[in-house]
């Protein structure tokens, strides 16, 4: 069963809008405006030296954008993103995707259309997140599998053991220690390739 997306509300958020000075601007704007949010428009370019915040909210330009415009990665905007679409280009639709887009708004913009795509681009935005949260963990396990297996290994070549006894081995220092597996195995290659005698607890 998938879970209900709340309403987020938006009062006293801030939104960037990079875009040149434009009526379009002028019709986001007064829509922030309603919703509490206030704004900053931005053109060309983000100032040096800025800081984002994963409360902010961004608008960007689709058909004039480039990817100097922004200090981070494609596809790694670190907050909810809309991108606005006049030209359906493929190569201006193929840079917003690329560039991280939670939504998008067709220009021209009328009196609406901001709030439905700020409630989708925060929920994409959330999930997002949690993906690359979820990606950096299984790298980070399957890190520590790998120094578990060295330390294994080095164990069986030290001791002249099986596999399966130097894991036994492995696990019970790591008990004994009240440490987890992963960080007795650090502690195991550490030891080793500094040529250092491994005592056991």
């Amino acid at each position: 069963m998938s879970r209900p997306v709340p309403t987020p509300n938006f009062d006293g958020r801030r939104a960037l809008i990079v875009h040149r000075p434009h009526v379009l601007v002028d019709a986001i704007a007064r829509q922030l405006a309603q919703l509490g949010i206030r704004h900053e428009v931005i053109w060309p370019d983000l100032p040096a030296g800025f800081v984002a915040d994963a409360s902010d909210l961004l608008f960007y330009d689709a058909d004039m954008g480039h990817d100097g415009q922004f200090p981070w990665e494609a596809g790694h905007i670190p907050m909810p993103a809309v991108a606005l679409i006049g030209s359906e280009a493929p190569g201006r639709l193929a840079w917003a995707i690329r560039m991280g887009a939670d939504a998008h708004l067709l220009k021209p913009v009328g009196s609406g259309g901001v709030f439905s795509a700020l409630v989708i681009a925060t929920e994409a935005f959330a999930r997002r997140s949690s993906l690359h949260q979820e990606l950096d963990g299984l790298r980070s396990r399957l890190d520590r599998r790998q120094v578990v297996a060295e330390a294994t290994a080095c164990l069986m070549l030290q001791d002249n053991l099986s596999a399966g006894a130097a894991y036994a081995i492995l696990r019970r220092d790591a008990m004994l220690s009240r440490l987890s597996i992963e960080d007795m195995a650090e502690r195991i290659v550490s030891q080793l390739r500094g040529g250092h005698v491994r005592h056991r607890p």
